[in-house]
């Protein structure tokens, strides 16, 4: 069940730890061991419904795009190169069985969009190469996938565990949705920042 939070951008330092510690603890798991699931499934913490003040950026980076990391690839990346634009990000990690299980659907949804919203992967909780292995396993290398090394990007934007999805509106303004999506529940969701909405 995926549950859902808007959030300003949050101060990554504090952030960046207590993330870690409950993507620990909440992270889904190819097994099922440790999280009581045996279909990889992660529990996701409480909807919070705090509403997020995008307003007028005066053409300045929101604070959730204020990063600066790399790809997969090792291509230099800035989250500021996403300001102004719809976009999609989907956070993965390379070990989650769910996330391996949805890729397709992303890529194809993001194929579908193509044009009205950009799709970005954000990767974290592994080793480059297993991140890789998972783009190249899942046929998702049509997409940006960026490595989120110490959980700054997760955690900018409230990722608690994976899978997860935050959509950006062109205005900076993001909801993010913890858990996996049905292809219509992430079809419309896609359509609302689509419109601006």
């Amino acid at each position: 069940m995926a549950t859902t939070a808007s959030r300003r951008g949050t101060p990554p330092t504090l952030t960046a730890a207590l993330l870690a510690l409950l993507l620990g603890l909440t992270a889904c798991a190819s097994g099922g061991a440790g999280n009581g699931a045996d279909d990889g499934t992660a529990e996701a913490p409480a909807a919070q419904e705090d509403a997020q003040d995008g307003g007028d950026t005066g053409g300045a980076t929101p604070d959730a795009l204020a990063f600066e990391t790399r790809t997969v690839d090792g291509a230099a990346f800035s989250g500021a190169d996403l300001a102004g634009e719809p976009t999609v990000l989907w956070f993965w990690a390379p070990w989650c069985t769910i996330c391996r299980g949805e890729a397709a659907g992303v890529a194809e949804a993001a194929a579908r969009h193509s044009g009205d919203v950009g799709f970005v992967g954000v990767a974290g909780l592994g080793e480059v190469e297993a991140m890789r292995g998972f783009v190249s396993d899942t046929g998702t290398g049509e997409l940006t996938h960026l490595v989120d090394e110490d959980g700054s990007i997760w955690s900018g934007f409230g990722v608690v565990s994976q899978p997860a999805f935050a959509f950006v509106s062109a205005d900076g303004t993001f909801e993010t949705v913890q858990g996996a999506l049905s292809d219509d529940d992430l079809d419309a969701r896609v359509d609302l920042i689509a419109d601006g909405s």
